[in-house]
């Protein structure tokens, strides 16, 4: 990005107003992208947690920190600049979590029961339409609430999960 701000700079005093228009277009799509990738990012860790939480059946402390602090963290980064629009709508998310589920299933099956099982053993156990489902309406939230509110809606989404209602009791 410093040689695209030094090509801006250098586009502006010559006069040069397309270029520096380009550029400026440039600088914003890598800004778009590099917000995406960290949503993505979240989403996957997200994912790991709720594929743990299908296939053990049980709720961890720590695996509802990271539900709801990814969850959290998404909210914050898909409000563009002026709190107006999302890089993400709400209608948009089906692509981005079935992504999401491919990439985390093999760092979860690291996890899940001391990670005895291989990545296409925890695909083939999982209920994937169930899975995206549950993460869809958790991601539906960052558009009704602000991420200070959210923490509450979250755990009151976790306790239908199972382990939710013992963890939450």
């Amino acid at each position: 990005m410093t040689q695209e701000l030094i090509d801006l700079k250098q586009s502006i005093l010559e006069g040069r107003y397309d270029d520096a228009l380009e550029i400026i277009d440039d600088l914003e799509e890598m800004s778009k992208q590099g917000t995406l990738r960290k949503i993505e990012c979240f989403l996957v860790r997200l994912i790991i947690h709720l594929i743990k939480n299908q296939l053990e059946q049980r709720l961890t402390n720590s695996w509802i920190a990271s539900i709801s602090d990814s969850v959290i963290q998404i909210a914050k980064l898909n409000v563009k600049d002026h709190q107006k629009s999302y890089y993400i709508k709400s209608d948009e998310w089906g692509e981005y979590l079935a992504e999401a589920l491919e990439m985390a299933i093999r760092p979860a099956s690291a996890e899940i029961f001391g990670g005895t099982l291989k990545p296409s053993q925890v695909s083939q156990r999982l209920n994937h339409k169930a899975l995206i489902n549950f993460a869809e309406n958790l991601l539906l939230l960052i558009y009704q609430y602000q991420p200070k509110e959210l923490a509450n809606m979250i755990d009151n989404h976790l306790a239908q999960l199972p382990g939710g209602k013992d963890w939450f009791d």
